[in-house]
C-alpha cells in the first residue's frame, strides 16, 4: 500500500492510466505535479508520452520495449517513494477579456439561465481567481477550476461548428479559454485578445497546470488595439 490510494488500469495494449479518486481537490494538483516531475526525470525505457489530466496521469509505451506489468510496477514503486510538497504561490497570470456583445453571443442566455443580468454574470466571472486543473481538447486549452457556483451552466444543446479563437467559455462547473478557431459547445461570453498558444514560445502554451488566471475586463475598443498589437 502507498500512502496515495489510487486504480491503475490499461488503456489499449500501449497506455496505463493511474486514477486518485479518493485524493481530495486540495492535494490532487500537487500530487500530479509531484508524480509527473519524477517520472520524467526518471523515465523507464520504452515509455513514449505522459499525459496529466484533472485527477489522472496516463503513461503511454511502446510494448515492444516495456509492458503493461513492468509499467505497473514501476508506477507502485515510484508512488510508494514520492514525496509531494506544495507549489509555491505564483503570480496570476491577467487575461483580458471583451465581454457580451459580438464577442460574447451567449453572455445573455447566460444571465437568463441564472435569473440575473449579464453585468452581473461579468462582474462575478471577472471577480473570480482561477486556478488551471489540466490543459487539452485543443493545445493549450485550459480548464479552469474556481468558477462561482452561481455561474455553473450546461453547455449548449447544440455545439457550433466554428468558435473563434480567444473564447471565453463556461462548461458546466468549468471555464476556459480557445486557443484556436474549433468546434465547441461551450457558452461563450467574452473574448480575449490574448494567444495562448503559439509554436513560436517556449513553452508554446500560456499557461501550465497549476497557474493562477484572473480575467479583466476590456472594451471593444481596447480589444482590437491589443489584437493590432499582437
Amino acid at each position: 500500500m502507498t500512502a496515495w490510494p489510487h486504480h491503475v488500469a490499461p488503456l489499449g495494449d500501449r497506455a496505463l492510466t493511474i486514477d486518485f479518486p479518493d485524493v481530495d481537490a486540495a492535494a490532487i494538483r500537487d500530487l500530479l505535479r509531484a508524480f509527473d516531475a519524477r517520472v520524467h526525470a526518471d523515465a523507464p525505457a520504452g515509455l513514449t508520452a505522459r499525459v496529466p489530466a484533472i485527477r489522472t496521469l496516463t503513461l503511454h509505451y511502446e510494448p515492444t520495449r516495456t509492458s503493461y506489468d513492468a509499467l505497473r510496477s514501476y508506477v507502485e514503486a515510484t508512488l510508494a517513494g514520492l514525496t509531494v510538497t506544495p507549489e509555491a504561490p505564483r503570480e496570476p497570470v491577467v487575461i483580458p477579456v471583451c465581454y457580451g456583445g459580438e464577442f460574447g453571443p451567449d453572455l445573455p442566455a447566460v444571465a437568463v439561465a441564472h435569473d440575473t443580468t449579464p453585468a452581473d454574470i461579468v462582474e462575478a466571472h471577472a471577480a473570480g481567481c482561477y486556478t488551471v486543473a489540466m490543459l487539452g481538447f485543443l493545445p493549450g486549452f485550459p480548464y479552469l477550476d474556481g468558477l462561482d457556483r452561481a455561474l455553473h451552466t450546461p453547455r449548449r444543446a447544440t455545439p457550433r461548428t466554428s468558435v473563434p479563437a480567444g473564447s471565453v467559455g463556461i462548461g458546466g462547473s468549468s471555464t476556459g479559454v480557445y486557443p484556436f478557431a474549433s468546434p465547441g459547445g461551450w457558452q461563450i461570453i467574452g473574448r480575449t485578445p490574448m494567444a495562448l498558444f503559439s509554436p513560436e514560445r517556449t513553452p508554446p502554451a500560456l499557461l501550465q497546470a497549476g497557474d493562477q488566471v484572473r480575467f479583466v475586463a476590456i472594451t471593444d475598443d481596447e480589444l482590437r488595439r491589443y489584437a493590432a498589437r499582437a
